[in-house]
């Protein structure tokens, strides 16, 4: 009896990122695609490979019709899951950082997707997408800034500006606190048909922050990402905003890395708090990833505070920025009075 044939397979070989850890190693490598792995081992996917003769994990990042390598290549072991977790952004944004910062894309990948938990993919499941039609929503939190309306205005428009805003205090208006306009600048971004991140440094202020984007956009609309959730719930958030099931997303740090769709808005409140700056290698800040993803994706930055960082005060001086700021009066009316 003749043995059975097997089906060629489409594109047999992966480029596969491994996880070495080994700078001089921190390169793709090619690998052959198992007939039996062939519609898993898309680009994106985690997968274990045979690395310096142990498994290693890794992530495919591109399929070929040929290799480049002469001599037999070593199969796919095992693909660990289907999900393209390592988007195209992701990826470039993490090339780009770990070349600045002189550290390896595996590093930063570290920092950017989160360690998989095979419960929360399950209990996901094929879940609809959510309520992705444009809110309507007005800017009234904007509208004591000179520049407020405008920039609002070209965040629905598509446009991709880099602003440093001088948030007024705001104690006794609660409407145009800086939760606030932060939720009304990701429904800018929203109703252009775009996603949003808002970044924190805290979980106080991402509280605040998550509370005011509920109550300006509607329930079901974000996710929050941030290092205290459990691994499960913060996998099934990051999961939901990878499946496209929401566009907008606010957490801390890590969540500047968040795989949003068609990413219209990031913003960070008090860039110049020390918790934006990752304490793990390469050790970027938030607010350069903020601007590096901003021009890769051609969306809009905002940098936000009460007080204005040396650094934003240095991108206003070299251009990159522009001021939003209210009129000396208004500010002074919004100070806080000091007792007699």
């Amino acid at each position: 009896m003749d043995a059975p044939t097997q089906t060629p397979v489409t594109d047999p070989v992966a480029l596969v990122l491994v996880d070495s850890g080994l700078p001089h190693l921190d390169r793709p490598f090619e690998y052959a695609v198992p007939g039996h792995l062939a519609d898993d081992a898309q680009p994106g996917v985690r997968v274990k490979v045979r690395f310096a003769g142990r498994d290693v994990a890794g992530y495919v990042i591109e399929r070929r019709a040929s290799a480049e390598h002469e001599g037999r290549l070593t199969p796919i072991r095992t693909v660990v899951s289907p999900e393209p977790v390592l988007t195209p952004a992701v990826l470039a944004l993490a090339r780009e950082v770990a070349a600045a910062y002189a550290g390896t894309v595996g590093d930063v990948l570290r920092l950017a997707i989160p360690p998989r938990h095979a419960r929360a993919e399950k209990a996901l499941g094929e879940s609809t997408t959510g309520d992705l039609s444009p809110p309507e929503v007005a800017g009234p939190a904007w509208e004591a800034y000179a520049a407020g309306p405008a920039l609002l205005r070209r965040i629905r428009d598509g446009d991709a500006p880099v602003a440093v805003w001088s948030a007024l205090p705001s104690a006794t208006e609660p409407g145009g606190d800086w939760p606030r306009a932060l939720a009304e600048a990701c429904g800018a971004a929203l109703a252009g048909g775009r996603g949003a991140i808002v970044v924190v440094p805290d979980s106080r202020d991402l509280a605040r922050l998550s509370a005011a984007v509920g109550e300006v956009l509607g329930p079901g609309r974000h996710v929050e990402l941030s290092a205290d959730q459990g691994p499960q719930a913060r996998y099934t958030a990051w999961l939901t905003v990878l499946r496209g099931h929401v566009r907008v997303v606010v957490g801390m740090r890590a969540a500047v890395f968040a795989p949003v769709h068609d990413l219209g808005l990031v913003a960070v409140w008090d860039d110049g708090d020390d918790l934006h700056e990752e304490p793990r290698a390469p050790y970027p800040h938030v607010r350069d990833l903020a601007l590096r993803r901003g021009r890769l994706e051609e969306a809009a930055v905002v940098l936000g505070g009460f007080g204005r960082s040396v650094a934003a005060q240095a991108l206003i001086a070299s251009g990159v920025a522009r001021p939003v700021v209210a009129a000396p009066s208004v500010v002074r009316a919004a100070a806080p009075r000091t007792a007699t």
